[in-house]
This record gives C-alpha cells, structure tokens and sequence, in this order.
C-alpha cells in the first residue's frame, strides 16, 4: 500500500468526526445564517494567513538530504501566496468588517490550530506540517464548492463572496494530485508516522474550530 493511500486510511476516524461537525451539515442543508458565513471567514483568515509563514519556516528546517521535498514547499508558496487577501475581499462582500476582522483575535480553537502547526514546525520534524496539508487540502476538494454552491443559494451573496471557497474547491482538485505523489515519495516509517500523527491532530483541532462556530455546539471555548 502507498503511503498516501494508507495516510488515508489511518486517519479516518478523525476525518469522520471532522465532517460530522453539525454547522457543516447545516450549510450544505442551506440552513447556515450570513453571520455564521462571515464568522467562517473569520477564522479562515486568522489560520490562513499564517499559511506562507509556516512554509516558509519548514523550508528552513529541512536537511539539504530532502532538497526535493524543500522545492514542493517552494512550489506551495508560489501557490498559497495571497489568499487571506481574498478571504476578507469574500468578507467585505458578505456584509462584513474587513479591519475589525484583522485586527481581531481568533476564537481559541482558531489559535489553537495554528499554534500547534507552528510547535510541529519548530520543535518537532518539519515535515509533520504535511499532516495539515493533508487536512486542508482533502477538506477543500470535499467540501468547498459544493458549501460554496449551497451558501450562495441560501444567503443570496454575490459570486464576489466566496471567491476563497470556490478557487479552494477548483485548485485544491490539482494539488491533491500532486501531495499524492509527494507523499509516496515519503519513505522513512518515523516519516510517515509523524505525518499521520499530525494529520490526526489537526482534522481534531480543525473540527474543533468548526464546532466553535456553531452556537448550539458546547465545547471548552464557548
């Protein structure tokens, strides 16, 4: 089995338990308010927008021995670049407070998830990020268009407002493609297994963000 195939299979579970939250089945049902959407964006943004830092950092910690896996980083910089941009032009378009939005703190949950993908960074092996790869990018190809498609019907929002879901659900299709291959050049176990490890941690913290959004939902930080 190769790697990537049996990444997901061992991380099904927290996969499941992500997809179950019920403000995710509420949007594709068309039940979702506009100030759940704009919350959504909110946090997006507040993880979003450390995405190029975090690359940027694991491609400083890697050995020149994985110089292959240093140029996919580059190659997700080039691509990833920009986009918390386009998450609060969707926000101004939804009727919400771009400024406020930026110079807001997150939901805990929020600063949670990028806390722990800076500590997998910094303190363990870089190439754990891979595990938030996995998560955001296999998330986006389930979900965006198709939320993106159900939201717009619902809360009749112009095209302009969900600029960031839609071009996540198109692009994430070709980078799937190519995370596939790259992680089946992952070869070393302690490697795959820090990989699926992280992978399992953050579908649990990005659950936990959706789950923040929903207020009939009690968690910890609500």
């Amino acid at each position: 089995m190769s790697f990537y195939r049996r990444l997901q299979r061992d991380t099904e579970t927290e996969r499941q338990w992500l997809l179950a939250a019920p403000i995710l089945g509420r949007c594709l049902a068309g039940t979702v308010t506009r100030e759940q959407y704009r919350g959504f964006l909110a946090q997006a943004y507040h993880h979003v927008r450390h995405t190029v830092p975090l690359l940027m950092a694991v491609g400083s910690r890697l050995e020149p021995e994985r110089e292959w896996l240093r140029r996919a980083v580059a190659d997700y910089i080039a691509e990833e670049y920009g986009h918390e941009a386009w998450i609060l032009a969707d926000l101004t378009a939804a009727g919400g407070d771009p400024d406020a939005v930026r110079h807001a703190r997150p939901l805990p949950a929020t600063e949670l998830l990028v806390a722990y993908a800076y500590d997998t960074v910094q303190r363990g092996d870089p190439i754990g990020f891979f595990g938030m790869v996995q998560v955001l990018e296999g998330t986006s190809v389930t979900l965006a268009t198709r939320a993106a498609d159900a939201l717009q019907r619902t809360l009749d929002l112009p095209d302009t407002a969900f600029t960031y879901l839609r071009s996540h659900g198109d692009l994430d299709q070709g980078h799937v493609a190519f995370f596939q291959t790259l992680m089946d050049r992952v070869v070393a176990a302690a490697e795959q297994e820090t990989i699926c490890h992280a992978a399992r941690m953050f579908y649990r913290l990005y659950g936990a963000l959706f789950r923040s959004l929903d207020d009939s939902e009690v968690t910890p930080w609500n």
